[in-house]
């Protein structure tokens, strides 16, 4: 499989991923809008998502996928199968122990992210009085929280998939939260709500059961097309059979490399925390509208960093183990050159739609039910501040793998550390002026800073040699970029699009209508200026 289909394929699972997570965020909105008990949702979901991306998307996918690619490139299949196996056994353990004790310390947890959660006093099930959102949120973090440990599963298992170029299924599985999440707040909201309301359950509270059974199905799906390749992991469940694992040299070396991705990874998080704790004491509705924020913000990200980075990473650490180093290093810098310019490509037409479009596409998609105008100002806002640093965030789903593929995470690591300084400098500045939408500002100026320097790293040491040709393909960007800004501005102004409300149906059609004139407007001027984009997926 070539690596624009490899990726192609990622991004159209990846599309129904996030079309079905949409969906899933529209049914929250429309059901329960944006209040003390959504805050306090978002915040009990974030904490096992926090911990999953320590132990699952990041530091361990980080350390483990260069390993096992370089052994199964020198060492062979058995060799590789084998590291699987001892990898399996030490991450189960580890997990095992970081669910119960999370379990125990949800309420410590809990006011660590977010300790304005105890001014909200959220209106509670009928007949049960009042409670607060801080409350709330420890309840749904103890249900959620054994969530990590079937990420982070699913985290081995699609290392191993994409290692062996199966990318299909770890990008399709997280469909299965999506339709997981859905069915508990139909359920939540409309189908079962007045029993629960009977029994003095809120209603919100069955969303953290789907957030679980979605884990549950995404970790049985994996482990299926794992079985299938004959690579299901053989997991050690004796003292003797961890402690053999852990003394395996391929594991060894995956822990070593773990420990300053835990860092870097650790430092990304601690943004997250940061202004998630920030939010809790601005407006009740804070963290939901960053959240809904959020959802839209990660459509380009995934479909385009998110899917470069799964298929671009053991690619890249092949090409360092190449036994021709000459060979290996132009395939290396090569490869990173057609992931920049996709990035390029495809992401600024993205950063322009959320920075002059916001109130439209959040009017269209979340204007429902609960849902207010206010919600919709807010929330855009939140977007806009996503656009600003959107090409940085896509950016570095590129750039940071050419460092990992090297097996070099301390450098990333470094810069994420300034990173972290410059964004909280900047939330001082910005966030007594713009609330909310300072907190996504700030995390997209701090994307733009670690994308240029990441870019800057490789340059200075040789490994990314640009391909010829760049300057005409950013004039022609530029040229296309600046087509599509006017038209979207346009566009932004020529409707109401919160008065809409009362039309949905055409509201939508507007919007698909809107979008598709965008792709018809950019990728014409792209074409008719001289970009040849056939031969840019092919290159």
């Amino acid at each position: 499989m070539s690596l624009f289909k490899a990726a192609s394929t990622v991004s159209l699972l990846t599309l129904v991923s996030r079309v079905t997570g949409l969906a899933r965020e529209l049914l929250i909105a429309t059901a329960f809008g944006a209040s003390a008990l959504t805050d306090a949702f978002n915040v009990a979901f974030r904490i096992p998502n926090l911990f999953r991306r320590l132990f699952a998307e990041g530091a361990f996918s980080q350390a483990f996928v260069p390993v096992l690619a370089t052994v199964k490139e020198r060492e062979g299949a058995d060799a590789a199968r084998h590291l699987i196996d001892r990898a399996a056994t030490v991450l189960a353990w580890v997990l095992l122990i970081v669910s119960i004790a999370g379990v125990l310390a949800a309420p410590a947890l809990v006011w660590l992210l977010a300790s304005g959660l105890r001014e909200s006093t959220a209106l509670a099930a009928a007949g049960s009085g009042a409670v607060t959102a801080y409350d709330a949120a420890v309840f749904m973090t103890r249900w959620m929280f054994p969530y990590i440990a079937c990420m982070s599963l699913v985290a081995l298992a699609a290392g191993v998939l994409n290692t062996w170029r199966r990318f299909a299924v770890p990008a399709a599985t997280p469909v299965l939260l999506n339709v997981a999440m859905i069915v508990a707040a139909l359920f939540g909201a409309y189908w079962g709500s007045p029993w629960l309301l009977a029994h003095g359950i809120e209603p919100i509270y069955t969303l953290a059961v789907g957030v679980l059974v979605g884990g549950l199905l995404q970790l049985g799906a994996q482990a299926w097309a794992l079985k299938r390749m004959q690579l299901l992991p053989r997991i050690g469940l004796t003292p003797k059979s961890l402690r053999a694992a852990w003394s395996d040299p391929g594991t060894r070396r995956v822990l070593t490399l773990m420990a300053p991705a835990l860092l870097g990874v650790g430092v990304a998080q601690l943004s997250l925390l940061i202004n998630t704790q920030i939010a809790s004491y601005l407006a009740p509705g804070s963290v939901s509208w960053l959240s809904y924020a959020d959802r839209l913000m990660e459509f380009p990200v995934a479909l385009l960093g998110v899917a470069l980075g799964v298929v671009l990473m053991p690619q890249l650490a092949a090409a360092k183990s190449m036994s021709d180093a000459q060979q290996g290093a132009s395939r290396y810098s090569e490869l990173l050159d057609w992931g920049l310019r996709l990035v390029v490509l495809l992401a600024v037409p993205c950063s322009l739609a959320l920075l002059l479009f916001a109130q439209p596409l959040t009017a269209a998609l979340y204007h429902y039910g609960a849902f207010t105008a206010r919600d919709v100002q807010m929330t855009a806002a939140a977007l806009m501040g996503w656009g600003a640093g959107l090409l940085g965030v896509v950016a570095v789903k590129v750039l940071a793998p050419g460092y990992y593929a090297s097996q070099d995470i301390r450098t990333p690591v470094r810069i994420a550390i300034v990173v972290l300084v410059l964004t909280q400098l900047l939330n001082i500045v910005l966030v007594p002026l713009w609330q909310h939408a300072a907190l996504s500002l700030s995390i997209g100026i701090g994307a733009l800073v670690n994308a240029l320097w990441l870019l800057l790293g490789l340059r200075k040491r040789g490994s990314y040699r640009p391909s010829p040709g760049w300057w005409a393909f950013l004039a022609r960007v530029v040229l296309a970029s600046t087509l599509l800004a006017a038209y979207l501005y346009w566009a932004a102004g020529a409707w109401d699009w919160t008065g809409l409300r009362a039309q949905p149906g055409l509201r939508i059609g507007l919007l698909c209508a809107v979008v598709a004139g965008a792709g018809v407007i950019y990728l014409g001027a792209a074409w008719m200026s001289g970009l040849r984009l056939r031969a840019l997926m092919r290159r």
